[in-house]
């Protein structure tokens, strides 16, 4: 067996000592460990140690590594149990080591993912426009559990919902005036689909928004779609204009009366 000589504090890490031994051959450098391992396992000159207790110091070492690793990990934020795992496994720590330190972390309430569900969507709800099903897909990603997630989303109540879908309608509506009101109404409920609201909130919020424009507001509309199209088409005659012009403004949202009441227009300017 060999015996440990010295033991010295390392001048970077006042929490970590270096333990030399000698293995019959004179004092070599053997190995280094965390304060709490040294006291665990009373290291202290003169001390012998068998191959047996030399694999279980550095495997307790390395569980407080791996354990200090995490901490500074939580510092900057709560975190789900399944992103400290995913944060230690691309460190390269080993699974056993993983779940020693996750179970200590446990333990100590450093990590909950019940809170953390709860906490999660508050900042979620006090802080960005994303509606439940997209908050509810993302706790899925950091591993939280489906029953604290549908306990936590009773956080994000159906009116708030509705409040919150039915403000990115009016902001969403009113920076597209350019666009007819079936258009409109399509791009509203696909930009609100990858927010994350569900098709009952989006029709109530498109609802709520008034979206039905008055004549001038439409016929603006298609004056300035008309007029592009119309570039296009300058050069056609008759029938084949006629056609051109209706199928694109149709395309665009536009009401077939709408389309004759501007083309009579253009016919006369």
């Amino acid at each position: 067996m060999a015996i440990i000589t010295k033991i010295t504090t390392q001048q970077k890490n006042q929490d970590r000592y270096n333990v030399f031994m000698d293995y019959g051959k004179g004092e070599e450098f053997a190995f280094s460990v965390d304060s709490d391992v040294l006291i665990k396992f009373q290291l202290k000159k003169g001390l012998e140690l068998d191959d047996f207790s030399f694999l279980e110091i550095q495997y307790q070492d390395d569980i407080r590594k791996a354990y200090h690793q995490a901490i500074q990990y939580l510092a900057k934020r709560i975190r789900s149990e399944k992103e400290i795992r995913d944060y230690l496994t691309q460190k390269e720590i080993n699974e056993p080591i993983i779940n020693e330190v996750l179970h200590k972390l446990a333990a100590q309430k450093y990590i909950n993912d019940e809170e953390y569900a709860y906490a999660f969507v508050r900042t979620q709800v006090n802080t960005t426009d994303k509606g439940p099903d997209l908050i509810w897909l993302e706790l899925k990603e950091k591993g939280i559990k489906e029953g604290f997630a549908r306990q936590a989303l009773q956080d994000f109540p159906y009116d708030l919902q509705i409040e919150k879908a039915s403000t990115l309608a009016k902001k969403f509506f009113e920076k597209n005036t350019k666009d007819s009101e079936r258009i409109v109404k399509q791009k509203l409920e696909a930009m609100l689909l990858r927010k994350g609201y569900p098709f009952g909130i989006i029709q109530i919020a498109v609802n709520e928004s008034e979206l039905d424009k008055d004549t001038d507001a439409e016929m603006e509309a298609i004056r300035y779609q008309g007029e592009k199209i119309y570039r296009k088409n300058h050069h056609l005659d008759g029938f084949e204009y006629q056609q051109k012009m209706k199928q694109a403004l149709y395309r665009k949202g536009f009401s077939m009366d709408l389309i004759e009441k501007f083309l009579a227009e253009k016919e006369e300017s």
